[in-house]
């Protein structure tokens, strides 16, 4: 009987061990890896954004092997010679894609995933999504909490289901061996549900410190997940006092962000534009596709203007805009210094603003994040004044090698210094 016991054991040990095991290994979930790294230049369609929208990728890429050696390292790629990839190197403005750390199965789930246009369209908007420009307000991450609760309440049950059964078959197996064997058996006592756990535990104390351990892992893992989460602000979307569409103004009718956001080539600040840059189109244009007059009357009420007479009054206030992209007073982080000498698009960080119908903090913008960006990112010497002289001290260097990468992190882009002050 103890080594019944023992196998019973062994089973519900392996049981627990598999249900409660990362399904990530299993099955990749492409979505997920595409918006945590592609979906900053990439859309799940025939789109563009900084790079080719990926849907019908597979017809662009017959070879499987070539698509995935490109996705991983497409620096190192380009030396191989490959017809195709140097032309997208060039028609995409000799822009790098950084090197990826995924798998080859990660990039397959990706590519099919993409291949497809991404998700299925999304169902009409509630009417709460619809005061927010058809964008839900819940985050992912939030979602994927929920969803994983719920996976693990149903192995919960399902154990005790398991466990239930398990012990039946033991007792009627006890009961079948003790009549075989002529053993008169006295009944045992009727037992509350705590007592029949407590028994239970005391005879099956390997399980229930497998258990403990993994519950005491999994608490742990979320107050880990608390407590890396403390100050990032990924998905944070207010609401405005005026609804303003960036999808609209950006996307639609094409108007480039240094139009409204003019400190970003030349400052630290890329600044708030002022409704006077509002009037420069909206002093004719005084009605919009989305909300009629409502939303643009505020921008008149802020000026204090009347827009039958044209006129100007002298008691103008102050849009009490919302700043969605906040980094702690101790970091130090220069628009132009990105934008103008490092070249970086706007896309990189605020993501594919251009489809925002309510602005949302796209990127975690947390230490590490921008330390990766440093490390993987080429500095574009490339008729850039800016680096001129560093360029060729760097040509020069007998230590050069054709085909080497000078990212960010060789000119000090990873020194604490640069960003803290």
């Amino acid at each position: 009987m103890h080594q019944f016991n023992f196998r019973i054991s062994l089973v519900l040990t392996m049981l627990i061990m598999v249900f409660f095991a990362p399904t990530e290994g299993f099955s990749q979930d492409g979505a997920k890896i595409f918006k945590g790294n592609c979906a900053s230049c990439h859309k799940p369609s025939t789109q563009k954004l900084i790079g080719p929208g990926l849907q019908g990728i597979r017809d662009r890429w017959p070879d499987e092997a070539k698509l995935i050696a490109w996705v991983k390292n497409s620096q190192e790629f380009l030396k191989t010679g490959d017809a195709y990839a140097n032309k997208l190197y060039e028609q995409y403005g000799k822009s790098i894609m950084p090197a990826f750390a995924l798998s080859d199965e990660e990039v397959i789930a990706v590519i099919d995933w993409a291949n497809k246009g991404g998700d299925a369209p999304a169902p009409a908007a509630t009417a709460d999504q619809a005061n927010t420009g058809g964008v839900s307000t819940d985050s992912n991450a939030q979602a994927d909490s929920d969803s994983y609760f719920l996976v693990l309440i149903g192995i919960a049950v399902l154990l005790i289901i398991l466990i239930s059964v398990l012990g039946s078959v033991k007792r009627s197996l006890e009961t079948l061996v003790n009549e075989k064997k002529g053993i008169i058996v006295e009944p045992k006592p009727v037992l509350s549900p705590l007592q029949k756990f407590k028994y239970w535990s005391s005879q099956n104390k390997k399980i229930v410190a497998i258990a403990s351990l993994l519950l005491v892992s999994w608490v742990l893992k979320l107050g880990w997940d608390g407590l890396m989460g403390v100050g990032v602000y990924q998905g944070y979307q207010p609401e405005q006092p005026i609804k303003f569409s960036h999808e609209l103004h950006a996307g639609q009718n094409q108007i480039a962000c240094v139009y409204c956001h003019s400190g970003v080539e030349k400052s630290k600040h890329a600044n708030i534009p002022s409704a006077n840059v509002c009037m420069n189109c909206h002093a004719y244009i005084q009605q919009g596709p989305n909300y009629g007059t409502e939303e643009i009357s505020k921008i008149y009420a802020a000026l204090d203007y009347n827009p039958e007479t044209r006129v100007y009054g002298n008691n103008p206030k102050p849009i009490q805009w919302v700043r969605v992209h906040n980094l702690p007073d101790h970091v130090y982080f220069n628009h132009s210094q990105h934008v103008t000498v490092g070249k970086i698009e706007c896309a990189q960080c605020h993501g594919p603003i251009d489809s925002m119908a309510v602005v949302e903090q796209y990127s975690p913008l947390t230490m590490g994040w921008c330390i990766n960006c440093h490390r993987e990112t080429e500095v574009k010497f490339e008729g850039n004044d800016y680096y001129e002289d560093l360029h060729k001290k760097f040509m020069e260097d007998s230590d050069y090698k054709k085909g080497d990468v000078f990212t960010v992190e060789k000119i000090g882009g990873l020194e604490c210094s640069k960003c803290h002050y």
